[in-house]
């Protein structure tokens, strides 16, 4: 036991980045979600020079959202018959295709609103498949122990691409804003990542931890059938069942205004145009990134102050929304995004661990697609009646998401699920710290 107490921890992180597949994931989805941040900014600021109408915006992005939405379950469902490896392979080299294809219209002349709208709706077919994939690859890679190390690495990975590409993204664009070069360029680069992405993938092992959860005995029930265990395990869960309520009724009231908004505040009121949009959803992933960093350094509160913690953010979220109607400064818009976005990554990366190391791995690709879900499903609504309401005024839209937001979270601040699910979160890491005192006292 003496040895043991004196025997140096090792490093998560640098145990993590030992993994060859891990390696080779990260170097994927880094350069991928980098090439996502172009197309992010790309879509939205074409749609807008070809119509100027908020209203096409709104329904570009709800097409995408909406198959993502309605395929979610199934593609979690798919997942865990399969590796999710391969279902991330398919939607790599299937999203290739698509952007080369629009990156061709753009620079030849030729691109016209069917064609944007059938882009938005393509991608979010193949997004339906690839989240719940893309959010179950890790357990399956990395040990129990590593797996909030892994996390961390790759949701901080995201919000990196997500700080850095959209100010590139909008300089890029800006450069050539009386052509459509820019616009062409950003998506070449995403076509690019994509097929960087896809070869990380390939020459990924295809045994071992990917497939050995796979779950033989799903592919004899119905997919149907597997999906509502999924829902039911979720329901009967009392600390996910109101994480999944609230999560759903908060991006339905925040992420549309959000979406739709952000572009049209910058196209109409910020003077750096394009760059201001880019800035903008900088700001937001580099609160992300920092939330992520502090959850990972910080020792995890008690259940009361985490409490505090979770309705703060959510009400610090409507707050940051209702303002955002009424400031014309760029710089202050950022810094409220980027602080919005630190208290977000901090919850956000304690939940995700949190959810994966308490569901069977072989029901992970449902849970998470479910979970998503909840985050997503209703953001093409969201997105459609934020474009809409726009048009008729842009101050009340944001205030009233901001308000309706602020009120959903002071009625799950008095649900008993709340603390359960704090206190779930606060035990999680003494949990761990036990079962390294039990490990060493064996040995």
């Amino acid at each position: 036991m003496a040895q043991a107490v004196t025997q140096p921890a090792s490093n998560p992180m640098k145990h993590v980045f030992g993994i060859r597949d891990f390696r080779l994931l990260f170097v994927g989805t880094t350069t991928s979600l980098l090439g996502d941040q172009f197309a992010l900014v790309a879509t939205p600021w074409l749609t807008l020079k070809l119509t100027g109408d908020p209203l096409a915006l709104g329904i570009v992005l709800a097409l995408e959202g909406f198959p993502r939405a309605v395929f979610m379950l199934l593609g979690g469902a798919i997942t865990d018959r399969f590796s999710p490896r391969l279902i991330m392979l398919i939607s790599d080299v299937v999203r290739l295709i698509l952007t080369i294809l629009m990156a061709l219209v753009v620079f030849s002349g030729t691109i016209q609103m069917w064609m944007l709208y059938a882009f938005g709706l393509g991608f979010g077919l193949v997004a339906g498949f690839a989240i719940p994939a893309e959010n179950s690859i890790v357990p399956m890679l990395v040990d129990v122990q590593d797996l909030q190390a892994g996390n961390s690495i790759i949701m901080g990975v995201t919000q990196l691409a997500g700080f850095v590409g959209p100010t590139i993204a909008g300089i890029l664009i800006g450069n050539y804003s009386d052509s459509a070069i820019g616009i062409g360029l950003a998506f070449v680069l995403d076509a690019v990542s994509f097929a960087v992405s896809a070869l990380t993938l390939w020459f990924m092992h295809t045994g071992g931890k990917i497939q050995q959860f796979s779950g033989t005995t799903l592919k004899n029930e119905s997919v149907w059938i597997s999906i509502l265990d999924g829902v039911k395990y979720l329901w009967n869960d009392q600390a996910l069942r109101l994480m999944f309520l609230v999560i759903m009724a908060v991006n339905f009231l925040l992420i549309g205004p959000l979406l739709v908004g952000i572009p049209v505040l910058a196209d109409r009121w910020l003077p750096e145009g394009a760059v201001a949009f880019g800035l903008l959803m900088s700001g937001f992933a580099g609160g992300n990134l920092i939330g992520y960093l502090i959850a990972g350094s910080l020792p995890r509160p008690n259940g009361f102050v985490l409490r505090v913690l979770m309705v703060g953010v959510l009400v610090a979220f409507g707050a940051v929304i209702g303002s955002l109607g009424f400031i014309r400064s760029t710089w202050v818009d950022f810094s409220l995004l980027l602080g919005l976005g630190l208290g977000n990554g901090y919850i956000a990366i304690m939940l995700f661990t949190w959810m994966q190391t308490h569901t069977p791995k072989e029901m992970l690709g449902r849970m998470m697609s479910i979970v998503i879900l909840s985050s997503t499903g209703l953001v093409p609504l969201s997105q459609a009646i934020s474009g809409a309401a726009i048009r008729w005024s842009f101050n009340i839209l944001f205030v009233t998401a901001g308000i309706l937001s602020i009120l959903a979270t002071l009625w799950a601040a008095f649900q008993p699920g709340l603390k359960a699910l704090s206190e779930n979160l606060a035990m999680e890491q003494t949990g761990g710290d036990d079962l390294k005192a039990e490990s060493m006292a064996s040995d």
